[in-house]
């Protein structure tokens, strides 16, 4: 772990009266008070860091130095959100993550889910898709439709998109290892109805350096891994251009343990990295920045995520001008989207988890996030049901149409706490970052284990707090309730699986073999030339070939990743 950011130089520090005035107070009032009554000595955030029991005004908040480093909305360094109007113009998007059995299920789920006010998909994939197998490899026995839905070749996304107008609902799909296979079958389903994919709007995650840090859904390495990425960007940018080609993810590492800082350093990390690997390719850093979008965790420490966001976002802007030259006001921008903390939520006592989604919505809003998944309160316990979906979902309305916090641009900008901690979580990531540039960069990081160790070092902090009692958790370690009351979890049909492999087999059956045949012929060439890969990928899903098939393709041209065991 780094150590502590360097203190404030001279400049930024109080004006000698009031810091007179300050050790007064605390002579005075403070320390009297706290000899008489302290639930614990020392208040800590995520970071380690004490927490100051009051912040005040520094020297640098006169208009010249708050115009720098704070700005306006819209403006660099988009401290205060990269839209001048933010949700007074438009509100984010209402986007809830879901997936689960087959495509015609998860089908039905969205369209209700639309019927419901949301204005965005977010498709959730089973471990075989994620994992590059069809349903009826073994690899694949018990795990298909159990965390997201099974996709396995163009047919089953035409029926996952079945009725929804493509070329007006943005469609997000979290897949990583097989992101390129995924986009090109909702471009073959689009071409297929007759929609250009030029009006296709959406993300694809894509984000396959956090799978080796984090979430373990990988299959290549981690070289050939950023190769299929930027073949990805070049070919979006001319084929697919309101596509978000990438959403370099935050939220898998924080749900793995790290803490704030981390999250934030760790993500610009490996945004970074893929801004490297296209310039290094040849791509201008203008031609495909501002389709990068970024996916943050909202956690439980209100005041803190609120600053992580304003960090974040005025961190990254920085980088991309100073460090790869961007002119582009677009560029630089990070846009997110945000989901409530899945690790945060409790078996025990669920209906207390719609409480703490709803605080850790309200601080992605107030942080400035462009789009937000709510996570039901039963999801501890198993896939959502659909009334659970619909309460996460009527979360984000009432915060958008009833609590009056969208009616103003960043209303928190100015608050001494925010900007204290806005100032010194980006200190705290820099510090990271430094790290990892001596280590060679994000790539050469993970193969030595680095950000991974960092990350288990935090969870292990954590889970210590937690089992001393120093981090109190409302039904696990306080409050506990002696008899456990859990509500209807949902569960996905056995048959589903069996379904799915009579599915695929068919599809064998009846497509052109010698077809597929060559255009899976002609993917491998590609892997093995310095050629992209995408349009090959685009003529392989267009033959029917299979998910598995392809991954098979390119499998044995890349080979497949060995985890790095970290002690």
């Amino acid at each position: 772990m780094p150590a502590d950011p360097p203190a404030a130089p001279d400049d930024l520090a109080a004006p000698d009266d009031l810091v007179a005035a300050h050790a007064q107070w605390e002579r005075t009032l403070l320390v009297p008070a706290q000899k008489k009554a302290l639930r614990r000595e020392v208040f800590r955030r995520s970071t380690g860091a004490a927490i100051d029991p009051l912040y005040r005004p520094r020297a640098d908040d006169d208009a010249r130095r708050a115009a720098d480093r704070v700005g306006f909305p819209g403006q660099f360094p988009f401290t205060r959100g990269v839209q001048p109007t933010m949700y007074r113009g438009r509100l984010w998007t209402m986007r809830q993550y879901a997936g689960f059995g087959t495509a015609a299920e998860s089908n039905a789920r969205y369209r209700y889910l639309l019927g419901q006010g949301q204005t965005g998909l977010s498709v959730a994939f089973d471990l075989p898709t994620q994992m590059g197998y069809d349903p009826d490899d073994a690899m694949a026995a018990g795990e298909v439709g159990k965390v997201g839905v099974s996709i396995a070749s163009i047919d089953d996304m035409h029926l996952l998109m079945e009725a929804i107008p493509l070329d007006q609902v943005s469609v997000s799909m979290t897949i990583n290892s097989t992101a390129s296979t995924l986009l090109c079958l909702l471009v073959a389903v689009a071409e297929e109805r007759g929609i250009d994919p030029k009006a296709l709007r959406g993300t694809v995650q894509n984000d396959i350096l956090k799978e080796y840090m984090a979430r373990g859904t990988w299959i290549y390495p981690p070289r050939p891994s950023m190769r299929l990425i930027t073949d990805l960007f070049a070919w979006c940018a001319a084929c697919v251009p309101k596509w978000n080609t990438i959403s370099v993810s935050g939220y898998h590492v924080r749900e793995a343990g790290c803490d704030a800082a981390q999250e934030i350093a760790f993500t610009l990390g490996d945004g970074i990295a893929y801004v490297q690997a296209a310039v290094d390719a040849g791509l201008d850093v203008d031609q495909f920045a501002d389709r990068i979008a970024f996916f943050f965790n909202a956690h439980n420490n209100f005041l803190e995520e609120v600053a992580k966001f304003r960090a974040a976002r005025r961190l990254w802007a920085t980088i991309l001008r100073e460090r790869f030259g961007a002119r582009r006001d677009e560029s630089c921008k990070l846009r997110f989207h945000t989901q409530t903390g899945g690790s945060t939520l409790t078996a025990q006592q669920p209906d207390n988890n719609v409480v703490r989604v709803t605080l850790q919505a309200l601080a992605a809003v107030l942080g400035g996030t462009q789009s937000l998944h709510t996570n039901s309160r039963d999801e501890a316990l198993g896939l959502p049901t659909a009334d659970a979906a619909k309460l996460a979902l009527r979360t984000q309305q009432v915060i958008a149409l009833e609590s009056g916090v969208a009616d103003v641009v960043d209303p928190l900008a100015g608050s001494y706490l925010i900007e204290a901690w806005t100032d010194e979580l980006e200190l705290r990531a820099r510090a990271y970052l430094d790290r990892i540039d001596t280590l060679g960069g994000m790539v050469a990081a993970i193969e030595k284990g680095y950000p991974q160790r960092e990350i288990q070092d935090s969870a292990w902090r954590f889970q210590q707090a937690v089992e001393r009692g120093e981090q109190g958790i409302v039904g696990v370690n306080q409050f506990v309730d002696a008899e456990a009351v859990a509500p209807p979890v949902l569960t996905v049909d056995a048959r589903v699986e069996q379904d799915q492999v009579e599915r695929v087999r068919a599809l064998r059956q009846r497509r052109d073999g010698e077809r597929t045949a060559a255009a899976l012929t002609e993917l491998e060439e590609a892997a093995r030339s310095t050629s992209n890969v995408m349009p090959r990928i685009l003529e392989a899903v267009r033959s029917r070939a299979t998910l598995g098939e392809i991954s098979g393709t390119l499998r044995r041209v890349f080979g497949r990743h060995e985890e790095v065991l970290v002690t």
